[in-house]
């Protein structure tokens, strides 16, 4: 026998006397296999992972910080993306104004004009912002920044304000009454069926309303021509 196939057989000799120590292994809580792979998290990384916000403000670390701290934070780690009114940027998304304008036919979805916790809007800033450098600035820094995006919708109207921990959650937003509970358990178990319609399941559909076209892709002369555009 060759070296070469003495050391093939050498390694498949070897896994066929590990695979049943893999197997062997005893058994978790639910009854599955169990590879003692890994550790347990420690307290501080659970800590660290468990920082999400619920709306009623459940999970709101302890910090405060004030709307003219959060001009400077937001002109310094924001700005450049979203304005320095949270116009925004480019393409980049627009954080203030808009309000009114969800019915219309071009609604402009703001934190102002759209979201319906200001808890979750410091949720969502602290996991996510600033864009590529997430949790990067401190509690206080983060209470200052929501502090500052809410004063550009109007949501605060001092600049003086101080927005903490125990006032956040009682903020309330423009548009908290646009949001409804999920209730398709209830409204719609009639349409419900454990089997699926293969055939004569429903009407002929009828168009009644199509959306409006709206051109968000550049085209040149030549294209537009094509599709009798002018």
């Amino acid at each position: 026998m060759s070296k070469s196939l003495k050391v093939a057989a050498a390694a498949l000799l070897v896994c066929a006397m590990s695979a049943p120590a893999l197997t062997q292994q005893k058994t978790d809580a639910k009854g599955g296999p169990r590879y003692r792979i890994g550790r347990a998290p420690t307290a501080a990384e659970i800590r660290g992972w468990d920082i999400d916000v619920r709306p009623d403000g459940l999970g709101l670390p302890d910090g405060k910080g004030t709307v003219a701290q959060g001009e400077k934070l937001f002109m310094d780690n924001c700005a450049s993306c979203h304005g320095e009114f949270g116009e925004g940027n480019g393409r980049w998304p627009v954080l203030a104004g808009g309000k009114g304008s969800l019915t219309s036919d071009n609604p402009v979805k703001t934190v102002g004009s759209y979201w319906p916790y200001a808890s979750t809007v410091f949720d969502y800033v602290r996991h996510a912002m600033p864009y590529g450098n997430a949790e990067s600035l401190s509690v206080d820094e983060y209470y200052a920044l929501v502090a500052y995006v809410l004063f550009l919708n109007d949501v605060i109207t001092d600049q003086n304000f101080e927005l903490t921990n125990k006032n956040l959650a009682a903020i309330k937003m423009p548009n908290e009454q646009g949001f409804v509970m999920d209730d398709r358990a209830a409204t719609e178990k009639s349409f419900w069926q454990k089997d699926p319609c293969m055939k004569d399941c429903i009407a002929p559909v009828k168009i009644t309303a199509r959306a409006a076209a709206i051109d968000v892709t550049p085209e040149d002369s030549k294209d537009k021509k094509s599709r009798g555009v002018e």
